[in-house]
């Protein structure tokens, strides 16, 4: 796509659109760390980009929190840009198209389609009705935004072609059936144990939240929790003992609920 973009002399768009998917999918990760959670995966890819990791058993003021941060940054970006030309006038020239890339993932991350940023909100705001039938209304809202992108593409046809509404009224209708969930992340420990591997001990609060220590798992190095009360030290827990409580899927009870 960049050696295109090079040829077709849209490389600095090209360059802009990278940079804003990257500050993007960025201040997902940093949101979700706030919260003790790890995104640590960005993938680009022509049509955009997404970041991978693992936010199961966040709570949903925590999850809204991590869905607008992306667009949030990138239109906070595209409002510096204008910042900038009021200050400074003569950089308008050099910079509009940045500012155009961020505006643009914006508007366009908050369109209530799948699996965009909006429509993991409007998914967030249905999962009361259940989970399936939640996902059900959220890919039917998706199709519609497909249908109308597309008859706005034909519409245009007559006069004056938008031909990206095309390819984006396919992403949507293919967005509609895919996009994923955040799935934990899970390795196994068995190659490791046999070359050997380092121990990683990190001192919390007992009352510290499971999902909290979530980041504290690294897939190079061997988990000890030692857990700290009031009193001083309260008890050790180790990678297995940290993972089972995982497994109960109680993310908010404290670390010490779990400790033996």
């Amino acid at each position: 796509m960049g050696i295109l973009s090079a040829c077709t002399g849209s490389l600095l768009l090209f360059l802009s659109a990278i940079l804003a998917a990257l500050e993007h999918e960025c201040a997902h990760a940093f949101a979700a760390r706030r919260y003790g959670f790890e995104l640590d995966r960005i993938v680009l890819m022509p049509y955009g980009a997404v970041v991978k990791g693992d936010l199961c058993g966040i709570s949903k003021r925590q999850e809204l929190c991590v869905l607008l941060a992306g667009p949030l940054a990138n239109g906070a970006t595209g409002m510096l840009f204008v910042a900038l030309w009021w200050l400074y006038p003569e950089t308008y020239a050099y910079t509009d198209i940045a500012a155009l890339v961020s505006f643009s993932l914006f508007f366009v991350n908050l369109l209530p389609a799948w699996p965009l940023d909006g429509g993991r909100i409007l998914r967030l705001f249905l999962r009361p009705l259940g989970e399936r039938r939640a996902m059900f209304l959220c890919r039917a809202v998706t199709l519609l935004f497909a249908l109308g992108t597309l008859g706005y593409f034909i519409y245009t046809c007559f006069f004056s072609p938008v031909w990206t509404a095309l390819p984006f009224s396919a992403l949507l209708a293919a967005g509609a059936f895919g996009g994923g969930e955040y799935r934990r992340v899970s390795f196994s420990r068995e190659k490791a144990f046999k070359r050997g591997i380092e121990e990683y001990r990190v001192a919390v609060s007992a009352q510290m939240p499971l999902s909290d220590a979530l980041r504290f798992l690294r897939e190079d190095r061997y988990l000890t929790l030692l857990l700290f009360n009031e009193d001083g030290f309260y008890a050790e827990m180790t990678e297995e003992e940290f993972l089972a409580a995982l497994g109960t899927g109680d993310y908010s009870r404290p670390l010490s609920a779990f400790s033996p």
